[in-house]
């Protein structure tokens, strides 16, 4: 009996389920391991959110089926945020479209818009949902190295002709994961201004738009002047707030991409549970204050570790966004043998940057997404690591 499809025998585990195998076997053991390898935020959304899902949850008419746009609500809220942000008009109609989470989108979307054969054109280090979603799909994928040198961004530049005329859709995620970088709008101008010239889909990952520090805003693609008619922005809850599990995101931007991608969501899943809508819809039309208290329990998790790590002799810039900080490995240290080192020593988990490509080689991603205390006693331990 044949138990896995051909597509399926090149396809690892993801890091973090194996990772999260072998930790489980560790405290078994009686061994205290420090997670910072997995960007799962470890504080709760704000009550009047969870309420808003336990209220709706009592009702008797919120258990069947619910539309696959989801409600009109929380399209609504969603325009509106773009509205109130960055200051672009979508319309919750055509221009937004809800996911059960960003990576389902973010999966789906070759499989709407790309047929085998097309280059995918994706950053590396990068998240690897680009490259399964491309490879699933049929898709080829053409790297985009993300260099320090350049601010981990990519050089539009560099990219070969031949894959360039091939290319029909180009993945960005600013602020970047694993890197940390963030990009400019002029940046995003000039990706724009590539796209409509080379006929191509531009699909920039927004996951981390609303975890900032210092005073800094990253902006959405969709500022760029008529960014819409060649850009789709994914975004999601999960990040933003503090809502992982409940897997909601949206997609919004370019209608005719939505739909494609909307008609493959009907044959795919059956929509949200809708105490989950109303309770996003909550989340996005609250009292938005708590999002600055929050990043600002980032932002000190955030120094904490630069501070150690500068302690380590470790290089490591200073990130204005994002959950992670994203560091170098000793000198003659690679990425896989360091996190190992980490754990079996130090008993903290950290993610090597080779998961994210192969451009990720001498990088650490560390996620700020325990406990300030934990993260603390994480980097003292990794403070008394044998490095030599």
């Amino acid at each position: 009996m044949k138990t896995m499809a051909q597509r399926l025998l090149s396809t690892a585990p993801l890091f973090f389920a194996t990772q999260a195998e072998r930790i489980t076997q560790l405290q078994a053991k009686g061994c205290d391991v420090i997670r910072l390898d997995i960007g799962s935020p470890d504080l709760p959304p704000p009550a009047p959110i969870i309420q808003a899902l336990a209220q709706a949850a009592e009702r008797q008419d919120v258990h069947g089926y619910q539309p696959h746009k989801g409600t009109r609500a929380l399209r609504c809220a969603w325009a509106e945020m773009y509205r109130r942000r960055y200051q672009v008009e979508l319309d919750p109609e055509s221009e937004v479209l809800p996911l059960l989470g960003s990576k389902e989108g973010i999966f789906h979307l070759p499989l709407a818009v790309i047929d085998p054969g097309d280059v995918v054109l994706i950053p590396d280090p990068g998240y690897i949902t680009y490259t399964q979603g491309a490879l699933y799909a049929g898709g080829e994928p053409c790297y985009l190295p993300l260099l320090p040198e350049r601010d981990f961004l990519p050089d539009l530049t560099a990219i070969p002709p031949q894959m360039l005329r091939r290319a029909r859709l180009l993945w960005l995620n600013y602020p970047n994961n694993p890197t940390a970088a963030t990009a400019t709008l002029d940046f995003f101008s000039q990706v724009i201004e590539l796209a409509r010239a080379h006929d191509l889909l531009v699909c920039h990952d927004a996951a981390y738009s609303q975890v900032c520090f210092d005073g800094f805003q990253p902006p959405s693609i969709l500022q760029v002047p008529g960014a819409k008619e060649v850009a789709v922005e994914f975004n999601t809850l999960s990040k933003s707030h503090n809502m992982a599990g409940w897997r909601v995101g949206a997609a919004v931007g370019n209608a005719a991409v939505l739909r494609s991608l909307y008609t493959l969501k009907t044959n795919t899943d059956s929509g949200h549970f809708l105490p989950v809508l109303e309770a996003a819809t909550a989340a996005m039309t609250g009292d938005q204050s708590w999002l600055h208290e929050r990043n600002q329990v980032y932002r000190q998790r955030r120094d904490l570790v630069l501070e150690a790590l500068q302690r380590m002799g470790l290089k490591a810039a200073k990130p204005k966004a994002s959950l992670y900080v994203w560091f170098q490995t000793p000198p003659g240290w690679s990425a896989q043998a360091f996190a190992e080192a980490a754990l079996e020593q130090a008993l903290v988990s950290l993610t090597p940057g080779t998961v994210f490509g192969q451009h990720g080689e001498g990088f650490i991603r560390l996620s700020l997404t325990d406990s300030t205390e934990r993260v603390a006693l994480g980097m003292q331990r990794m403070l008394e690591m044998e490095l030599r």
